[in-house]
């Protein structure tokens, strides 16, 4: 007979205190270290974040287009404009209805009831409610102001309306000097109206 076998590498590590180290050899190498990436080991790489973790654990917040929807119903999309017009409508038919020519019916103006000045707001009931009965020229007396402000509204309302039809949005994008304008313009016209050439554009 032959000399002994000398003892395998793990037996030998073993009685010198040190633990066996496992072996990887052939093809089971392989599958252990795919193993250990799925598992987030040091071998390979860790997994693509998904969409909610690349967000800090949210969702990416849906667009304006995702909002409104390429298939919104008409009546989803009338109903903003349609909302509008109806309560529009409706403090229209109260003024013309409660005559506010007639004292007792509406509060009297308080800048007007403590100097006497007329503001930029002041005759706008009568001028509604002519305009409701089809005065125009009346409604223009008692507030020029107002009564511009009436046609800008049913322009700018029928602008969104064609727009929510189409599914687009209504932008108004004034700039500041624009703004201006407009404050200047009722500002005039307040001072304006207060002054005695200026009677025929107050209430």
């Amino acid at each position: 007979m032959g000399p002994p076998a000398s003892p395998a590498p793990a037996a030998a590590a073993d009685r010198a205190g040190v633990p066996p180290r496992p072996a990887s050899v052939g093809p089971e190498a392989g599958g252990g270290a795919a193993a250990g990436a799925g598992r987030g080991g040091p071998v390979g790489r860790a997994p693509a974040p998904g969409p909610a973790e690349a967000w800090g654990g949210r969702a990416p917040a849906p667009g304006p287009a995702a909002l409104r929807g390429p298939h919104a119903s008409p009546a989803r999309r009338l109903a903003a404009p349609l909302g509008v017009i109806a309560g529009v409508a409706a403090a229209f038919a109260y003024v013309g209805t409660v005559d506010p020519n007639e004292p007792g019916h509406y509060p009297v103006c308080p800048l007007l009831r403590i100097t006497g000045i007329y503001c930029p707001g002041c005759g706008g009931l009568r001028s509604a409610h002519a305009f409701i009965h089809g005065d125009l020229a009346t409604a223009f007396g008692a507030n020029a102001a107002a009564t511009v402000g009436y046609a800008v509204f049913g322009v700018v309302w029928v602008v969104w309306l064609i727009r929510a039809l189409r599914n687009r949005p209504l932008r108004i994008g004034l700039s500041t000097g624009w703004w201006w304008v407009t404050g200047g313009a009722l500002m005039i016209f307040s001072v304006v109206r207060n002054l005695p050439f200026g009677s025929a554009l107050a209430p």
